[in-house]
């Protein structure tokens, strides 16, 4: 469970970031007011860029091609030329105004990954929907300090919706505050709605387990909202939590400090802050969970993990059931041998 601290001078801002559960550690933010507000405004200037270059595109004729990836659950994703040129033109952006700085991004890889300020950029989340006229996909910018997301943008260019989240400063939806704590939160999975971009990105096994357990759990699933899902919860429109897997960084870093800085809790499957060295290191495995509240968090971070619990018994014995069959088949042969 996260908790954030922030002291203000009139020149420094300072942010503790506590997560006191599987994960605990302790980040600080050395950073002034200005320099944070010029961080803030350059992200904002990156989307409006992203809306220059992506509008002209939408509902229009253009060619789709096909990325393969046959080890992921979903093995093919359509990347357009507007994926294509807004990641170009953010890049271009942020190498003329902070060459120190690293990238990392869906289309055209990394970049300095090992500096202490890394962007993280996927110009449409939400190819299929972009492609198909269906206006809830979005630019997703996320700044890291140290891997740590600490500034993120949600940015719906058709409908002019914007969320975004800073550490220690809140998340705002198109200019306004925007609190978890200000309405009524469902606390209790049986009462919640929870969403997934869609019921196929969940590998056969644990994954697919644990997600229809969720479902069963649940009032309601839904499905096919992409980082939009992310944006309704952290509003309080009656979306209480996200279950998705199969997640990249770029598709998740931005929806962090949108998330938790309208009081909503966003982790892995087992409770693991959300953050680059957790991703490069395999420890996340591209697989999250975003809730309002902290009650319904452990609850569905309990679920989650009484789910890989049977699927490590599971191959506990099936394990044992080849050593058995092993062992049998060599003392038949053993028998055999000796009566011959």
């Amino acid at each position: 469970i996260k908790t954030l601290a922030a002291t203000t001078t009139t020149t420094t801002t300072k942010i503790i970031i506590v997560i006191t559960m599987t994960d605990t550690t302790t980040t600080t933010l050395p950073i002034k007011n200005e320099k944070l507000d010029e961080y803030v405004n350059f992200a904002n200037a990156l989307a409006d860029e992203a809306r220059k270059i992506i509008m002209p595109y939408w509902r229009q004729p253009m060619d789709i091609v096909s990325k393969i990836e046959p080890d992921r659950p979903i093995g093919e994703s359509p990347v357009t030329i507007a994926d294509q040129n807004c990641e170009k033109a953010l890049r271009s952006l942020i190498e003329s105004t902070y060459p120190s700085h690293g990238i990392y991004g869906e289309e055209f890889g990394s970049v300095r990954v090992d500096s202490d300020f890394v962007w993280v950029l996927d110009p449409i989340d939400g190819t299929k929907l972009f492609i198909t006229g269906k206006p809830v996909f979005g630019t997703l910018i996320a700044l890291l300090y140290k891997g740590v997301p600490f500034i993120g943008i949600i940015d719906q260019c058709v409908l002019k919706e914007r969320w975004v989240g800073v550490t220690g400063r809140g998340t705002t939806f198109n200019g306004k505050s925007i609190s978890l704590s200000d309405g009524k939160l469902n606390t209790t999975l049986k009462e919640s709605m929870v969403y997934a971009s869609s019921p196929h990105m969940f590998g056969k096994g644990y994954e697919e387990r644990s997600w229809n357990a969720v479902c069963n759990a649940v009032k309601r699933p839904m499905y096919g909202a992409d980082c939009y899902a992310y944006g309704l919860l952290a509003s309080g429109y009656n979306v209480d939590l996200v279950v998705e897997a199969d997640m990249g960084l770029y598709d998740y870093c931005a929806l962090v400090p949108v998330v938790e800085n309208a009081g909503g809790i966003m982790t892995d499957w087992n409770g693991n802050r959300l953050t680059l060295q957790n991703h490069l290191q395999g420890i996340s495995r591209g697989r999250v969970v975003a809730c309002t509240n902290p009650q319904l968090h452990r609850e569905a971070i309990t679920l989650l993990q009484q789910q890989e619990t049977k699927s490590s018994k599971r191959k506990e014995s099936a394990s044992m059931l080849i050593i058995g069959i092993a062992i049998g088949m060599t003392m038949g042969m053993i028998l055999s041998s000796s009566r011959r």
